[in-house]
């Protein structure tokens, strides 16, 4: 028994030693604040990590792996295609008018509607067997118009970029409605018959628009949209439109004057004789 109790006060006095060290008591607080800042930043890192996977997990909606396709951030300008599947087994009907084309291809460019002519605004698209096929989207865009046309069949627009828009006329029936956000090669309907174009049979007549002035589709085939909506083409065409208002006369954009009846061109003195003759008249009563 005296032997422990020895052993406990020399362990006792041996502390009481070493706490009265000064080093003692700020080694503790320098080891205790390495160990509190080491815990903090284990923490830190472990919910870095945790947000790192909730943005770029596998199981994060929006992503590649997730619930819903992502898209690429930086992605591409689309091509202009033809509005068709297989390219091979159509065949252009009728050509833009082109206003600098020749005489004769001016002339095949012209689409009769009750003996008047119209330049054609687009392109006339059939199949080689003269059989309906399929129409598809030239380019991604939103579908601004899609109903039936007493005159041009079915028709839709989609509006793209910058001003582009596309026109399908000639649809025989429709895949899409107004306000559908539609994949370039979508099908938005079938090749089919109108009023406006008879000599075409069964066809489509596809436009392309660049701020409401309609270009040559068959230009742009296989260009990027940003070659149309970087070129002048069709802003040109409307500052000429608004150029020929402006050169128009003076005297054409005056109002004419209302001519005065005739009644009110007599000279004065026949107003006067007629005067002196009721005055005449008026003493020979009396």
């Amino acid at each position: 028994m005296r032997e422990e109790e020895k052993k406990r006060t020399s362990q006792k006095s041996s502390l009481q030693r070493l706490f009265r060290k000064r080093w003692v008591f700020p080694a503790i607080y320098l080891v205790s604040a390495a160990l509190i800042l080491t815990a903090v930043l284990w923490f830190t890192g472990q919910n870095d990590v945790a947000k790192d996977d909730l943005k770029y997990g596998e199981n994060q909606p929006g992503t590649a792996t997730g619930d819903e396709p992502s898209l690429p951030v930086n992605q591409a300008a689309e091509n202009f295609k033809m509005p068709v599947i297989d390219e091979d087994a159509i065949q252009v009907f009728r050509e833009f008018y082109d206003a600098e084309a020749s005489a004769e291809k001016q002339e095949a460019a012209l689409v009769v509607y009750n003996n008047i002519y119209s330049p054609n605004k687009g392109i006339d698209i059939v199949g080689k067997d003269g059989k309906t096929f399929e129409v598809v989207a030239s380019l991604a865009g939103t579908v601004t118009r899609a109903e039936k046309d007493p005159l041009h069949g079915n028709v839709v627009e989609m509006e793209h970029t910058d001003g582009v828009v596309t026109m399908y006329q000639s649809l025989a029936d429709l895949k899409v409605a107004k306000g559908d956000v539609v994949e370039q090669g979508e099908v938005l309907g079938m090749a089919g018959e109108n009023q406006f174009d008879k000599e075409a049979a069964i066809h489509v007549h596809f436009e392309i628009r660049n701020n409401g002035v309609a270009v040559n589709p068959i230009e742009y085939f296989g260009q990027s949209v940003t070659t149309l909506e970087n070129s002048e083409q069709g802003t040109e065409d409307k500052e000429a439109a608004s150029k020929e208002e402006d050169k128009q006369p003076a005297e054409d954009k005056q109002p004419k004057e209302e001519e005065k009846p005739e009644d009110s061109k007599k000279p004065a003195d026949e107003e006067e004789n007629a005067n002196s003759t009721d005055a005449s008249i008026g003493m020979a009563k009396a």
